[in-house]
Order: C-alpha cells, then sequence, then structure tokens
C-alpha cells in the first residue's frame, strides 16, 4: 500500500487531497499545525493524523519521529501547506511581509522535504507533489488575458515562483525521485475567501493524479488539471 504525507491537509485542497487518496486505497497521514483540527479531519476521513508545522523545525523533526515509529514507511510527500500573505500593494509590501509568507510556502517545502528525504530513499517509488500556483508562473503572470495576468502582488506570486524552481532543482537532483509541482487553480478555499471558481475536487485533480504515478511516471513537470502549465 502505497504511503502518504500531506501537509496543512486539515481543511481545503489538503483535506479534499486526502479525502481522494483515502478513498483510492492510500495509506494517507494528515498533518496540520492546529492538533484539534488535524485529528478531527483524520478521524472523519479514515487517515492517520500528525502534528506537523512546517515553519518550526521541531514539530517536523517529531513528524519524522512518528511515522517512523508507526513503521508504514513513506512513498509520497503533498507540500501543500500554504498561506496567501497580506493583502497590499506592491509599494507597501515590506521585507516582513514576504518574509512571513516564503517561511510556510518556500522554506516549509525545503524543511519538510529535507526532514523526510530517508523515509522517501526507502520507497521503491518515492514521490514528491508540490502545491504551486498559476500565479508562480511567469508566462501567465505576463498575459494580460489570464486572470493571473491581472494579479499584481509580491509575496504570494513570488513565493509560488519559487516553488516551481524548487521543483525543478529537486527532480534534477533526486533522478530516483518522481517530483513535480501541481496548479490547483483558482478554487474555493479559505485561502481567497471561497471565491475562487473551481470547486475543490476540481482543484485536486492534478495533486491526485501526481501523487498516483508510478515509477516510469513524468518528473519535473509543473501541470493543472487542463494539462501543462508553462514555467
Amino acid at each position: 500500500m502505497t504511503t502518504t504525507l500531506i501537509t496543512g491537509a486539515n481543511k481545503g485542497i489538503g483535506r479534499e487531497t486526502a479525502r481522494r487518496l483515502v478513498e483510492a486505497g492510500q495509506d494517507v497521514w494528515l498533518g496540520a499545525r492546529d492538533s484539534a483540527a488535524g485529528q478531527a479531519a483524520a478521524e472523519a476521513l479514515g487517515a492517520r493524523f500528525v502534528q506537523l508545522d512546517v515553519t518550526d523545525d521541531a514539530s517536523v523533526a517529531a513528524a519524522v519521529q512518528t511515522i517512523r515509529a508507526a513503521g508504514t514507511g513513506l512513498d509520497v510527500l503533498i507540500n501543500n501547506a500554504g498561506v496567501g500573505g497580506a493583502v497590499r500593494s506592491v509599494p507597501e509590501t515590506t521585507v516582513d511581509d514576504l518574509a512571513a509568507v516564503f517561511d510556510t510556502n518556500v522554506f516549509g517545502i525545503v524543511r519538510v522535504t529535507r526532514a523526510f528525504l530517508p523515509l522517501l530513499e526507502a520507497s521503491e517509488n518515492p514521490v514528491i507533489v508540490n502545491v504551486s500556483s498559476g500565479l508562480g508562473s511567469l508566462t501567465r503572470t505576463n498575459d494580460p488575458e489570464r486572470a493571473e495576468g491581472r494579479f499584481t502582488a509580491l509575496d504570494y506570486p513570488s513565493s509560488k515562483a519559487a516553488v516551481t524552481m524548487l521543483t525543478s532543482q529537486y527532480a534534477r537532483a533526486l533522478p530516483g525521485f518522481r517530483v513535480n509541482a501541481a496548479d490547483p487553480g483558482y478554487t474555493a478555499t479559505d485561502l481567497n475567501g471561497n471565491s475562487g471558481t473551481q470547486t475543490v475536487t476540481e482543484g485536486t485533480d492534478a495533486i491526485v493524479a501526481l501523487a498516483q504515478i508510478g515509477a516510469d511516471g513524468p518528473t519535473n513537470t509543473f501541470t493543472d488539471r487542463h494539462g501543462v502549465v508553462p514555467w
């Protein structure tokens, strides 16, 4: 059985991904910063719960020990945890604004991935899925005909552009892994005040597909539910 860990999974995209992968027969660890909310979500979905704050080294290290002690191993890591950042104009955005977003969206991926590499390396088919965004695509954010091209901010888009680069670099450095980025699209979640035009099920299509690829599957790709997303 494939064992999967999803960060930031007590609600939204993460929770729906957990639900679908449990339904698909995977053994899912639902990671969440809030223990009460995470435990409740895991029990409702038939998943396992692990307390995991991607911004905290001690929390990440403890999560590794919890999963190792359970003896489940780890085959798939889905780096989903993310924050939207402050709503400020570009000229008003500060270094502290960027630091707060990068700590979760970018540094969190590095912190979690590095910590779980030993468990993933023991898998016959190690997979990493990084949840990025079309707002991290330079091509799409420079296209005025697309919604991404009409949104201007420093923190969130730049953090997601960094996520796509992390994905590419990990894919090249870990040739035995399948490492890919997924764009959920404009999905109704708390991150956007539920203003998204897609359901959470639609928003998880690419993530769920990438989480189930085999050893001969793609690596170093960026996709959404419709296909390839330009870097």
